[in-house]
């Protein structure tokens, strides 16, 4: 290495390597260290003819994008968001198939936003499908995905962005459906599909987006609050079991830091026990006019009875 290349700051280990490559990988050693016996240059003095200078964020390091690439967490926090301890392992998670029974205004929105944004932007050519009991919510839901993307400090490059849909440069696709199962037909090869409001999803929409991971070995997100003791979504929760293909996350609105203790004593008060229990604490409650619940239905259906053929 030539005297005037070498950096007597650098690790003995380092040494040897280009200095020009060391900087490509840490941002501190980029520029060389000013010197204190310099005199310290005055900032630009804005003309008639020049612009006020206008502060540039800077672009993020190769080492800080291989860490946000590995890591969804890292991610999340270079975007500004520090996420709960169950919305780090949701965003850690690494199955493929997820169901969230989350309490209102928990966080499950950013969290499949974050987890949707990271798919397209570090797996290119992903397909990733938002749906939700009507279009409306679907946007919604993108929405929050199309703010995250101005958040990096090098927002990504888009080719195509309107209110539903985007396509960044890397052929990755994020798309909000409509709820309509006979006009979501067409697509195929997903790498994420998120179903929100899962409760309130028809069963025929379920099972019109199943098909679309068959080739792909996608995962699928279902979260939602609980809406009674049927649906998909109940069935989903209730079936998975030990060994399941399903993992179950249940974040009742005692475990969010941001829903304090006063708003939710007036939330009880204010609902009832059935909402308040079914809104907050993430319970299926039967419907308040059944007259039979749905433990004293199944115990009706045991197999274990014995029958006769007459």
């Amino acid at each position: 290495m030539h005297p005037e290349t070498a950096d007597p700051d650098l690790p003995a280990p380092l040494v040897d390597w280009p200095i020009d490559r060391l900087r490509a990988l840490d941002p501190d050693l980029r520029s060389p260290a000013p010197d204190p016996q310099s005199p310290v240059p005055d900032p630009p003095v804005p003309t008639p003819q020049s612009p006020v200078p206008v502060p540039q964020s800077p672009s993020p390091s190769p080492l800080a994008d291989l860490v946000s690439a590995l890591d969804p967490v890292a991610f999340s926090r270079s975007l500004g968001i520090e996420p709960d301890g169950w919305q780090a392992d949701v965003l850690r998670w690494t199955g493929r198939r997820l169901i969230l029974n989350c309490a209102r205004q928990t966080g499950k929105s950013t969290t499949a936003a974050t987890l949707a944004l990271h798919r397209a932007i570090y797996y290119p050519d992903s397909l990733i499908l938002l749906v939700s009991p009507s279009l409306r919510q679907s946007a919604e839901l993108f929405r929050k995905v199309a703010g995250l993307l101005n958040r990096p400090a090098e927002r990504p490059a888009l080719v195509e962005d309107n209110r539903l849909s985007c396509t960044l440069a890397n052929r990755s696709r994020v798309i909000s459906l409509p709820s309509s199962e006979a006009t979501i037909r067409g697509f195929s090869g997903a790498a994420l599909i998120i179903e929100d409001e899962a409760s309130r999803v028809s069963d025929d929409l379920y099972r019109a987006v199943r098909p679309m991971l068959a080739t792909s070995g996608g995962r699928l997100i279902l979260m939602s609050t609980p809406y009674g003791k049927r649906g998909h979504f109940w069935d989903v929760w209730s079936d998975a079991a030990e060994g399941s293909e399903w993992e179950r996350v249940r974040v009742p609105a005692s475990a969010c830091p941001r829903i304090s203790a006063a708003f939710l004593d007036e939330e009880r008060t204010s609902l009832g026990a059935w909402w308040y229990a079914q809104e907050y604490e993430c319970e299926f409650v039967d419907a308040a006019t059944s007259a039979f619940t749905w433990e004293m239905v199944r115990a009706a259906q045991q197999e274990a009875i014995q029958t006769w053929d007459l």
